[in-house]
């Protein structure tokens, strides 16, 4: 989850630097730029934001003004025909939840899929050599200049799943 959020914010990120370094007055345009990023068809999950959170597609300002057969449509309807329609609407929502999420699943195997032709599985021996990476997270992690490897290590033991236990040259765990 939290690299959808990430990848959310990165998109809208973009879209706030396209307004600020495009526009003068951005702080006018900072909410048409979120409308068409809530109002945008994700290729993740084959729905708008939008639509995922309030249940319904978006009225777009420009319906608002000029409007819509969409609009023209609602508004002459008689107030049973109305209720009839909102209903059929409403039963809708839950299909297009189904379809957002099998869409998702779907975008999730194909992701996956592309991950796994990049990566090689790695089989370790008892007694081979490696050397330890250093990750920025890690205690041992002391700035960019110092090195990013630590080691040789030996390979003490080999346990499933891919992990390892390490000792030192001098034979401590």
């Amino acid at each position: 989850m939290n690299g959808v959020v990430e990848a959310a914010n990165k998109n809208i990120k973009k879209i706030f630097r396209k307004v600020i370094d495009n526009h003068k007055g951005w702080h006018e345009m900072l909410p048409y730029a979120l409308l068409g990023y809530k109002t945008t068809v994700r290729m993740s999950n084959g729905a708008t934001p939008y639509l995922l959170v309030y249940e319904t597609e978006a009225v777009i300002p420009a319906e608002v003004e000029i409007p819509s057969l969409r609009i023209i449509q609602e508004a002459e309807l008689s107030d049973a025909d109305w209720v009839r329609k909102w209903i059929d609407q409403l039963t809708l929502i839950d299909e297009k939840r189904m379809v957002a999420i099998c869409h998702g699943q779907l975008y999730r195997q194909r992701i996956i899929r592309a991950f796994h032709k990049r990566v090689r599985a790695k089989m370790f021996e008892i007694g081979q050599l490696v050397v330890k990476r250093i990750f920025p997270h890690q205690d041992e992690y002391k700035g960019k200049f110092a090195p990013n490897w630590q080691g040789p290590y030996m390979v003490h033991i080999v346990l499933s799943g891919g992990a390892l236990v390490l000792s030192k040259m001098d034979g401590t765990e």
